[in-house]
């Protein structure tokens, strides 16, 4: 097994609940199960970072599971009380100052944009992040027909994944109407 994939597994767990302890307590101990007997979990992490002009920042992992991806952690800096669209894009590329280098969203079966209900989605359509009253999102949601570390088109690793300043409406083509980029990070 390779070590370094369950650590990350083991931190993206913990991020996933790092928000559950209120300010300034320490937060208990999470223990997570040791992988089954020849089993190697998989896994991936991206640092948000913020546009230019931005505040928006966090820290997601992915984790492959059974039926998908599994994406996990908190994004800061959002307007309180809103949702943010949340998508992954098609290059690992979060260079330009409005992370306009990321591309379109990651879509490798070429389906029109929907939402986590839609028939037809993007393989990149993930649901709206919500921030509480102090601008925090705690994100845990699969990704289902997505892989990890596969070399499959349907694969995240090496893509970025990117927060937009609007709830994305889940019906506007091609991406939601959910505006600007607000922060962005490589899915490594």
């Amino acid at each position: 097994m390779r070590s370094g994939v369950f650590i990350l597994s083991v931190f993206a767990v913990c991020v996933a609940h790092a928000g559950d302890t209120p300010p300034g307590d320490k937060a208990p101990a999470k223990t997570v199960a040791a992988p089954a007997e020849g089993q190697t979990l998989v896994g991936a992490g991206a640092q948000l970072r913020p546009t230019q002009g931005q505040s928006a920042a966090g820290s997601l992992n992915f984790v492959a599971e059974d039926h998908g991806v599994r994406v996990a952690g908190i994004i800061e800096g959002l307007t309180p009380g809103a949702q943010h669209g949340l998508h992954i894009h098609e290059k690992g590329d979060c260079s330009a100052s409005d992370a306009s280098s990321a591309g379109p969203h990651l879509n490798p079966t070429g389906k029109s944009h929907g939402g986590p209900k839609s028939g037809a989605r993007h393989l990149g359509d993930v649901p709206n992040a919500r921030a509480d009253a102090q601008g925090v999102a705690k994100v845990d949601v699969l990704i289902e027909g997505a892989t990890l570390r596969s070399a499959q088109p349907s694969d995240l690793a090496g893509k970025a994944v990117v927060v937009h300043e609007k709830a994305d409406d889940y019906s506007s083509q091609p991406a939601g109407n959910s505006g600007n980029r607000i922060a962005c990070g490589v899915i490594e």
